[in-house]
């Protein structure tokens, strides 16, 4: 059916076969006796529907070693035809190319693919909205962390790391990596590496002037040593279980190539400020920002899109970006990536990736539905599917519903308003209950959901994946009460006396909320009923859309009267790797809650910002016990539990509907794909699909 595939297959068995009768002919030829070589058979070419009997210490993945035990077989190493190519437009990569097997590390990863070996070649065609803005999906495709969730959601696996093992109490992690592995640039990966990204980059105040609280444990730093090359131990201040969940779906890698990008700080080179200087740059710490950025995230400006020829910062993943422009970025695949197929050839199949910026829906839209692209999950909502679904067949294409975790949109009132008179009206918990009770979330679910999900409060924990968020939580003020909102916003003493619908302020102004979003976040028309209901209970709200690096900007500069988004970060895996949610601003950059002058003077011990209230004060102490204990033991249940009680009486966050379900498309042509078990950013997209091993069928 393959022919491309059973070629390399083929090829590989009729030398195999060649070289045997060849050995056999030359010994009888002297008249020696054939020696017995070891492992010498060839390595059967198992997938996950073919598994021959051979199953792995984890589902789907071998150690190299452990394979041929297992196979009882020598595996030999093949390279995509066209890497050479490909290693070419990579800025500053080494020529020529190693052969592969000085390539991969001595313990490559082994997958076995979901369907069959793949064929190399074609280009993966995908949309975003822009640099940092709904590419997360496409991040994924090529991204890799320490370890990985496996597709069943549960199970954590290794990935760049071979192996972890913590000691009793959870302040001990130690993490052995692949001897031999490279960085795409052909340098050795190390432990020095995730040394140096904690100590040089993460507690470096010229990338971070406060450490991320992320990084920080029971506001301590951990310790992170290289025992040897192939070995770190991390150490950290309290017991901190949750981490090996966060280095499996967490979009922030421990490690950076500590050989390249140590050339811009002067600890390591006494030149690096005269190099800063002939970038035409204030400083070294500046040139190392341009490099690495100021956060983990990796789809910040890379340097070619600054204008810099120097190498591309070299990476782990499986593809690099060889072109960034402001319409789109391209990659091929990494030379050195450490993943092979049970066949031996090296990951991944999909020669490049092509990534193009599209803000507009419509003009998103009619790319997906005309067959231009060939995978999209991101940004595109439920209100969408049946144009999808109708036009499956023309566009080639196949659009499946998932279950969306983190979907539940909230509306986070503004309760550190540089606005005083709203921040006093925001922090009054009846205004927000009037918000709440305003909204018709049964209507939002038929008009926007297509019926598909359950009106739902917020919580600071994606409900599907704990269990100490109860039904009762769940329905919290979700009725639809405009009656009783009405009587709270009278309680509050506010008024309309102009007699034109809108409530005046105590200063005497029109009540007017400017609703500011972008489309990444949630459906445009869920903004658009909310606008509707708050008018009917006498409050304006003025909607407005911008991108999302503009919405994001505004939000964290303290700018907006409320922010609004998709629950996204709040999955059990996350909310066990940090507590970010959980505390003011109840989120991260990219989906910022309220509350940014409370944490402010939290992080300022006092010095800064606005005094939080009693239960805010509360929150910090029970988020830093939640992450001492192990997600899901009684421990866990009952601090967490704690924590959502204390959220849905203040009502930080109103959510609208939750349970929802969302498209995910794929082009018919992309082979190895697995229907997902959850659409959600909070696994990290595609990292448990292993889109390492997609590959698209020849026309």
């Amino acid at each position: 059916m393959y022919p491309e595939k059973t070629n390399i297959q083929g090829r590989r068995n009729i030398f195999c076969r060649s070289l045997l009768i060849k050995t056999t002919m030359t010994f009888i030829t002297a008249g020696l006796s054939l020696p017995v070589i070891a492992g010498a058979a060839p390595c059967p070419s198992i997938s996950a529907t073919d598994l021959q009997g051979i199953k792995g210490n984890f589902p789907l993945q071998f150690e190299l070693s452990e394979f041929q035990d297992k196979g009882k077989c020598t595996l030999t190493f093949q390279e995509n035809p066209a890497i050479a190519a490909m290693n070419k437009r990579i800025t500053g990569n080494p020529q020529p190319l190693p052969k592969v097997e000085n390539r991969l590390p001595a313990e490559p990863l082994v997958i076995a693919p979901y369907n069959e070996i793949g064929i190399y070649g074609g280009t993966l065609e995908g949309l975003s909205k822009g640099t940092e803005s709904g590419t997360s999906d496409l991040l994924s495709v090529r991204h890799v962390n320490l370890f990985r969730y496996h597709d069943d959601l549960k199970t954590v696996v290794p990935n760049v790391a071979r192996s972890w093992k913590w000691n009793n109490d959870f302040t001990e992690l130690t993490v052995v990596l692949r001897e031999g592995h490279k960085w795409s640039d052909g340098a050795p990966f190390t432990a020095e590496d995730i040394v140096f990204w904690y100590e040089d980059l993460i507690l470096n105040k010229d990338i971070y002037e406060k450490t991320p609280n992320r990084w920080l444990f029971a506001g301590k730093p951990m310790q992170v040593a290289a025992v040897t090359p192939t070995m770190v131990k991390f150490t950290f201040p309290v017991p901190t279980p949750g981490i090996v969940n966060r280095f499996a779906v967490d979009y922030g890698q421990p490690f950076q190539p500590k050989h390249f990008l140590k050339q811009f700080m002067p600890k390591y080179n006494p030149k690096a400020e005269e190099l800063a200087k002939s970038e035409g740059l204030k400083n070294a710490a500046a040139l190392l920002k341009k490099y690495y950025g100021s956060s983990d995230w990796k789809d910040v400006a890379t340097p070619l899109l600054s204008g810099f020829d120097r190498q591309v910062t070299p990476t782990l993943e499986s593809y690099l970006v060889v072109e960034d422009t402001p319409t789109g970025r391209h990659l091929v695949a990494n030379p050195y990536f450490h993943m092979v197929d049970t066949a031996g050839n090296q990951l991944p199949y999909i020669n490049e990736i092509n990534e193009t910026y599209v803000k507009n829906k419509e003009v998103q839209n009619l790319k997906i539905t005309g067959g231009e692209v060939t995978f999209k999950q991101q940004a595109i909502f439920i209100e969408d599917y049946p144009l999808f679904k109708e036009n499956e067949s023309t566009g080639n294409y196949q659009v499946d519903l998932a279950p969306a975790l983190g979907e539940n949109v909230f509306y986070a009132f503004n309760t550190t308003s540089k606005d005083e008179v709203l921040r006093k009206i925001f922090n009054d918990l009846r205004f927000r209950q009037v918000m709440s009770l305003a909204m018709n979330r049964d209507e939002m679910n038929e008009l926007v959901y297509l019926g598909q999900g359950k009106p739902m409060q917020v919580t600071p924990a994606e409900p599907s994946t704990v269990s100490f968020v109860t039904k009762k939580n769940k329905n919290y003020m979700t009725e639809y009460n405009p009656t009783r909102s009405r009587e709270l916003l009278a309680d509050m003493g506010l008024k309309d006396t102009g007699k034109d619908g809108i409530l005046e302020r105590p200063d005497g102004k029109p009540l007017i909320v400017r609703l500011v979003y972008a489309n990444q976040g949630a459906p445009v028309r869920l903004h658009e009923l909310v606008r509707d209901y708050w008018g009917k209970v006498g409050i304006r709200v003025d909607l407005k859309e911008v991108s999302s690096d503009e919405y994001r900007a505004e939000a964290n500069n303290n700018q907006l009267d409320l922010c609004t988004w998709k629950g996204d970060g709040v999955s059990g895996p996350t909310i066990s790797q940090d507590f970010t949610v959980m505390v003011p601003p109840f989120g991260d950059y990219f989906n910022p809650g309220t509350g940014f002058g409370w944490a402010a003077w939290h992080t300022s011990g006092g010095k800064e910002g606005i005094e939080p209230p009693s239960d805010v004060k509360k929150l910090y102490t029970l988020a830093e016990k939640f992450i001492q204990v192990p997600l899901g033991s009684a421990q866990s249940n009952k601090i967490g539990k704690e924590i959502v009680d204390i959220h849905l009486a203040n009502l930080w966050k109103i959510g609208t509907v939750g349970e929802v379900t969302n498209p995910i498309i794929h082009s018919n042509a992309l082979a190895n794909f697995k229907k997902f078990a959850a659409k959600t950013y909070d696994f990290y997209w595609t990292y448990p699909y292993r889109p390492s091993q997609w590959y698209l069928m020849k026309k």
